[in-house]
């Protein structure tokens, strides 16, 4: 005679059988905990460069409203739209229009009324401060933002350990200003094997980029750039590099993913300095720079209303928290308030980036 199956009494799915039903409130705190988690390690470990604690947040004004035009670099395309979000959830009033082909359309949308906001990635020219002052009678008016190094990229599986600036100059100069030799293919900086014979591929940026102008003063003395540069947009620099095992380019550390790498450089192979942020705020990496936005503020009179107070949100605690969204690196304290107090008093010089030793 044949038993009856028993069946289970506790509920539980009989032995060798697993049970694949879901509780929605064990879903919902599973990806909550995996949520947190990714933040924590984003916050301690990923985000490598903290917003200094004695900036203060920003803190909310009456009557804010109106139309905000930006009109300039494309290396702070990321910071601007990211203030600008931030900005416009304070004050959904506001409109803001964003317009960055290059820090050499900055100053002429300045000059001609076109925009409120210039960011520019280098100082403006003795020219365009010429021209402004020529319509207005006084100088524009400077803010530093951020910090930036502008890196020089090459293919993340490249070896080269660094890079002098005369070699830097030889790479990317036809006019040689450092007094070195041109140079063609990567075995003439030292890589053995397959990498000897490769010849460089050169990425950068194109001629009404702050980034272009800077590059070219800073790092190849103002010579003339070879005429095989493969000139283009931040993005499709680090991406054509990305995609090229011989490329190397240059650009804003903000640009940065994982598919490139940023070579230390330095005056000597004896002194490689890495593109890092504490070696741009001490001013020990040769191309840390400061990012600006310009405006037109008269002197002794604080910029108008709506551009004030969004100078005042890109330099408090939440501004430069885009910034470093933005994966440029922050102010210090003292820069940003320096800065601050630089809108309600006399306009002063025209600031200059880090010192070098």
């Amino acid at each position: 005679m044949k038993g009856s199956p028993t069946k289970p009494t506790d509920g539980r799915p009989p032995h060798g059988e697993f049970d694949f039903s879901l509780n929605p409130a064990v879903l919902l705190g599973t990806a909550g905990l995996m949520l947190l988690a990714c933040w924590i390690a984003w916050f301690f470990y990923w985000r490598p460069f903290p917003v200094d604690s004695a900036i203060p947040h920003y803190a909310k004004a009456d009557q804010v409203r109106g139309n905000l035009v930006s009109v300039g670099s494309d290396t702070l395309t990321d910071v601007m739209v990211l203030c600008s979000k931030g900005f416009r959830t304070i004050y959904p009033e506001v409109n803001i229009q964003l317009e960055h082909k290059g820090s050499g359309t900055a100053a002429p949308a300045l000059i001609e009324g076109k925009s409120q906001l210039a960011p520019m990635s280098r100082e403006m020219t003795s020219d365009e401060v010429g021209a402004f002052e020529a319509k207005y009678g006084y100088k524009p008016t400077s803010y530093k933002i951020a910090l930036d190094a502008l890196a020089v990229y090459v293919n993340k599986d490249n070896s080269i350990r660094g890079l002098t600036l005369q070699q830097v100059d030889g790479i990317f100069s036809r006019t040689l200003k450092r007094g070195g030799s041109s140079l063609e293919t990567w075995g003439a900086l030292g890589l053995l094997g397959d990498w000897a014979n490769k010849a460089i591929t050169l990425y950068g940026r194109d001629n009404v980029s702050g980034t272009h102008v800077y590059f070219k003063e800073h790092a190849l003395l103002n010579g003339d750039f070879k005429a095989t540069v493969h000139e283009d947009i931040s993005e499709y620099v680090v991406e054509g590099v990305a995609n090229d095992p011989s490329g190397i380019g240059y650009s804003g550390i903000g640009w940065k993913d994982s598919q490139v790498r940023a070579v230390p450089l330095g005056e000597s192979v004896a002194n490689f300095v890495a593109p890092t942020y504490k070696n741009a705020v001490d001013g020990t990496y040769p191309l840390a720079r400061f990012l600006y936005i310009y405006v037109n503020q008269p002197p002794g009179q604080p910029p108008d209303r709506l551009t004030g107070e969004f100078i005042k949100y890109v330099l408090s605690h939440d501004g430069q928290e885009a910034v470093v969204q933005a994966k440029f690196f922050p102010l210090p304290a003292q820069v940003a308030s320096d800065a601050l107090n630089g809108m309600t008093t006399f306009h002063e010089p025209m600031p200059t980036p880090p010192k070098r030793p």
